[in-house]
């Protein structure tokens, strides 16, 4: 842990600053637990109650979260995906799966034109660890695969602002996809034809495929919502 003692000018906003780069560095990683008040006011040089500031601010924030007699977990990575997840777990999984096909639909579509070598790789071993966790019935695992092999194809479109939103969106996406998993069931929704167009470089076909795949999903989920109402 890299932190260094703070001045004695305006402590908690140096506290809050030192605190955010461990996050925003990744030194401290999603739902990963931050070291104590203690040890941290010990590393800062700081009282405690500067500590406890900091830590109540960045919660505030949405960037940590404080569980009572557990201890203080990262919640996201950045500000934006604080105030993202917190608009999110008010929303509906109709509306995010809706949110969810305008980006991976224009991601597989960008893919199919700026993708390299290196991105068809990690795209196909994407795909290949998704379709042995669906068949190995582990759905954590399925929903981890899933994830990644999204990002996979939406890092080889190469836009930096596109990634940046879709990562902050992991958060909704995983309980997007976790709830599309059990509407499902049995029912596998094949990746393989997005990777192909992909592949080919056909922006077109990796489009439709992407949209295919959502409406799939849309379709179940809403099937599941009208049997349970």
């Amino acid at each position: 842990m890299s932190l260094r003692t703070a001045q004695r000018a305006s402590l908690v906003d140096q506290v809050i600053d030192q605190l955010k780069e461990q996050i925003t560095s990744g030194s401290w990683q999603m739902n990963a637990k931050i070291p104590t008040e203690t040890v941290l006011a010990e590393h800062l040089g700081v009282g405690r109650n500067t500590v406890r500031e900091a830590v109540r601010a960045l919660t505030h924030a949405g960037l940590l979260e404080c569980r009572q007699g557990d201890g203080t977990y990262v919640r996201a990575i950045s500000e934006l995906s604080g105030a993202m997840a917190r608009r999110l777990r008010a929303a509906e999984q109709l509306e995010i799966l809706e949110v969810r096909r305008a980006f991976e639909v224009e991601a597989a579509r960008l893919a199919a034109t700026r993708r390299t070598a290196e991105d068809i790789e990690k795209i196909e071993k994407a795909l290949s660890k998704r379709e042995e966790t669906w068949s190995g019935g582990h759905v954590d695992a399925f929903v981890e695969a899933d994830l990644e092999f999204h990002i996979a194809v939406v890092e080889a479109t190469h836009n930096s602002v596109l990634m940046d939103l879709y990562g902050d969106f992991a958060a909704a996406l995983r309980a997007s996809i976790a709830a599309a998993g059990g509407s499902l069931k049995q029912n596998y929704i094949p990746h393989d034809a997005i990777v192909r167009a992909i592949v080919a470089g056909d922006a077109a076909a990796a489009e439709r495929a992407g949209h295919a795949c959502i409406e799939h999903i849309l379709i179940a989920l809403t099937e599941s919502q009208d049997l349970a109402g």
